[in-house]
């Protein structure tokens, strides 16, 4: 079988990675990739928002299965392109996608579906928006309803906060179009947790959970990232807790996007917060998460491929899920600046250090390949996993691996996997 990975970044390594240890996978491709994705697959220099290209690829390499990793070619419909073409392709269509591409959406399908999240209001006109945020005296959440690359949700502990980026994202378009509705909702207190399901359209299956660390700072502190790092399993993912989100989540939403039309396959993703009231959704996403994926994908035991050939074949309920025991946890070296301005072009070493040792992975977010070297291009660089017997011994190893590579001006967090960690000494 030959499968293209469509992505650059830290969740298509982890993807690219799993897939070429499938023994029905003859070859893997990667569009575009990166210098992480090339030590497994062969990267093709085509955009993700080149469907053209990519259908062109597809039919010319005799492509089997084509896995869609980011969020910007779902939503515009590279699925529906691609079945128009004939090909087979994971992912939702852009109907199904709308539920991340369009947060204002998704909270209207949350209501009418009775699933539990943030109360809020939607509003696509900066005045009213304004005259609402200047009326309360609490902190709110303030949102684009657009896609904007993990950067567009600020948590405002004032008011006056919330004004200013108001008009960051309505007035000065920071954002562009994907700021042109907004969603100001109350602020939920507890912890996250990120729960990703494979549907087929019928099926849903809960994969092993996760928990990722946004905030830039440790102690959850500066403003929200991409994702810092992240651990799996969760230990407050309970059984009571998951079979909750199953009955009052997945199936809900699933049955209302039906209703609307859209008999979604793909991966739907659930970022949750736990609070003291019962679990709320935070967003739906169309694909894996980052980081997510690389802690999930590192201690997938099943073939990759035969689960994600049964979502699209409609035969999920027969596949075979298995993982090992052994958490996993994912340390994120990022550039400074980030999740602003950063510095790129800085040469990585200690890749093949780190790559050797025991159950460690190094999976490339933002590099390439140039003079023979590993240069950074993104923000967040590299996101370095380990296994271990248990969580803290996995953070052990991931820090372990971090320590051995170098870059200019590198930084990460220091306390991923804390919070568990002393959750499950305590207990």
């Amino acid at each position: 079988m030959r499968v293209l990975v469509i992505g650059g970044g830290g969740r298509e390594h982890a993807l690219v990675a799993a897939l070429a240890r499938s023994k029905r996978v003859d070859a893997v491709l990667c569009a575009p990739g990166n210098a992480g994705t090339a030590q497994v697959a062969e990267n093709i220099s085509i955009p993700v928002d080149d469907h053209e290209a990519l259908i062109a690829l597809a039919k010319e390499r005799a492509v089997d299965l084509t896995i869609v990793g980011p969020e910007a070619p779902l939503c515009a419909g590279i699925v529906d392109r691609f079945r128009d073409a004939g090909l087979r392709i994971f992912g939702p269509t852009a109907a199904g996608a709308r539920i991340e591409g369009d947060k204002a959406y998704a909270k209207r399908l949350m209501k009418h579906a009775h699933v539990p999240t943030a109360e809020a209001r939607i509003f696509e006109h900066y005045d009213q928006a304004r005259a609402y945020v200047a009326t309360r005296d609490t902190g709110v959440v303030v949102k684009a309803s657009g896609l904007a690359a993990g950067k567009g949700v600020t948590v405002c502990d004032d008011p006056a906060e919330a004004l200013l980026v108001l008009e960051r994202i309505m007035v000065d378009q920071q954002f562009g179009e994907a700021g042109q509705t907004v969603i100001v909702e109350e602020i939920l207190k507890g912890q996250e947790l990120s729960v990703h399901a494979l549907i087929d359209g019928q099926t849903i299956y809960v994969l092993e959970t996760a928990q990722d660390h946004k905030a830039v700072g440790e102690g959850d502190t500066g403003p929200n990232t991409g994702g810092m790092g992240a651990y799996s399993p969760a230990p407050i993912a309970t059984e009571e807790l998951l079979s909750y989100v199953d009955e009052n989540v997945l199936v809900p939403i699933v049955d209302a996007l039906r209703n609307d039309g859209v008999d979604y396959s793909g991966v739907l993703y659930v970022g949750l917060m736990l609070t003291p009231g019962g679990p709320k959704v935070l967003e739906f996403n169309c694909r894996f998460g980052d980081p997510e994926t690389q802690v999930i994908l590192s201690r997938l035991e099943s073939d990759l491929f035969d689960l994600l050939e049964a979502v699209v074949d409609g035969k999920l309920a027969d596949a075979d899920v298995r993982s090992t025991a052994k958490p996993s946890v994912c340390v994120v070296m990022a550039s400074k600046g980030y999740p602003g301005a950063y510095e790129r072009h800085k040469t990585i070493e200690g890749l093949d250090v780190a790559a050797n040792m025991d159950d460690v992975h190094v999976y490339h977010a933002g590099t390439r390949l140039g003079n023979n070297r590993v240069l950074s291009t993104g923000g967040r660089v590299l996101g370095v996993t380990a296994l271990g017997f248990d969580l803290a011994d996995a953070k052990a190893r991931a820090y372990q691996a971090v320590d051995v590579i170098k870059f200019d001006n590198a930084f990460c967090r220091r306390d991923i996997a804390d919070k568990a960690i002393h959750a499950t000494a305590g207990s």
